[in-house]
């Protein structure tokens, strides 16, 4: 159990996530995976590698009443760690329906939403800056490996493959190198050694998702059918694509810097609301460049929890022809974001804004 904490709290300096004083809320499901992660959080904190704690937990209400179950164990665990709770109820299935979109895409819309919110309010009792709190959420080797594969079958942008980072903006992945056994693992010998735990009405001591076990979600087919298969072939699988995957990343940070000079050079961003302008010494720089650095911008656009198309990114390098802006070219692209070239350049900018200026000009 030491040596899990220990392995946690090295990721966390070695890899710069956290300052000791930070404040932190954790994303709770109640699964084995995140119900880990408070256990190990609490144990931070103690250690004063981490500041001050919160608990989220968000129901979906997706799953009737095994979803309130999943609610009151969350809360059972906060009480035994003596760590703020707040449970935001959020009805999933209405806003897809509402907006003909996809359940678990608005599911993860939501709960984001709700973090960063249950985050700033943590900042404030706190009285610490909004900037310096992080969110953790509990995914594991097995996430990282399980996005992997799923990102092979239906294919991914730049860096893709390195699948998951440790730190994404202001989300932390504290359980990155950890496995989903040796979690489980962790919370069985915690309740042997006699450490409290909560338990749900059935004595479990975490709550299982039945629908994790539904091979006709993609997650779930992969988990459960295409990992077992590559295992027979590979017993070492999990050691061996961590390995891919680190390397992966190592190179998808070193072109990533490279973007980032691109962009301070190319990028200007305008007022408020007003999104931003790329220069048309742009149209020469290597695509695989451009791509990066559109991909941020539209990110700092969009939102970092938003998936950037592929579709809007190429929309975006559209306005480029010939190493010059493609002078007349309109296009409205993901987020309802126009994208305009003249000889300045090519912008990048909310619909409302950009029907404003022309109707200036």
């Amino acid at each position: 159990m030491i040596d899990l904490l220990f392995r946690t709290e090295l990721v966390l300096a070695s890899r710069g996530l956290v300052e000791a004083n930070d404040p932190v809320l954790l994303m709770v499901s109640g699964g084995s995976d995140s119900t880990a992660m408070a256990y190990l959080a609490r144990g931070l904190r103690e250690r004063g590698a981490i500041g001050p704690l919160a608990m989220l937990h968000v129901n979906h209400r997706l799953r009737g009443g095994a979803a309130d179950e999943d609610a009151e164990f969350a809360r059972q665990l906060a009480e035994v760690l003596d760590i703020p709770f707040t449970c935001a109820t959020i009805e999933v299935g209405a806003i897809a329906e509402a907006e003909h979109g996809n359940v678990e895409a608005v599911a993860r819309r939501e709960r984001y939403a709700a973090a960063h919110d249950a985050l700033a309010d943590l900042c404030r009792r706190e009285e610490a800056p909004v900037s310096r709190g992080r969110i953790f959420v509990a995914h594991t080797v097995d996430d990282r490996i399980e996005n992997f594969y799923m990102r092979s079958i239906v294919g991914t942008g730049p860096g893709g493959f390195r699948s998951m980072l440790y730190r994404n903006g202001q989300v932390v992945r504290p359980v990155l190198d950890a496995s989903r056994e040796e979690l489980r693992d962790y919370i069985a010998r915690r309740a042997k050694d006699g450490f409290p735990v909560a338990r749900d009405a059935a004595g479990a001591l975490w709550r299982e998702d039945a629908t994790n076990e539904h091979t006709d979600r993609f997650r779930a087919y992969v988990r459960h059918e295409i990992i077992p298969r590559a295992e027979e072939r590979n017993p070492k699988l999990r050691e061996t694509l961590m390995r891919t995957m680190n390397l992966i990343a190592d190179e998808d940070d070193m072109v990533s810097a490279m973007a980032d000079e691109v962009a301070a050079k190319n990028v200007q961003w305008l007022g408020e609301g007003e999104g931003c302008l790329i220069a048309p010494a742009f149209a020469v720089v290597p695509v695989p460049l451009q791509r990066r650095v559109v991909s941020g911008a539209l990110a700092q656009m969009l939102g970092a929890d938003e998936r950037i198309d592929t579709a809007t990114i190429e929309a975006v390098l559209a306005g480029f022809s010939d190493g010059k802006p493609n002078g007349g070219y309109v296009v409205n692209v993901q987020g309802n974001l126009a994208v305009s070239a003249n000889k300045q350049g090519v912008r990048i900018e909310p619909m409302a804004a950009f029907r404003t200026r022309r109707k200036r000009v």
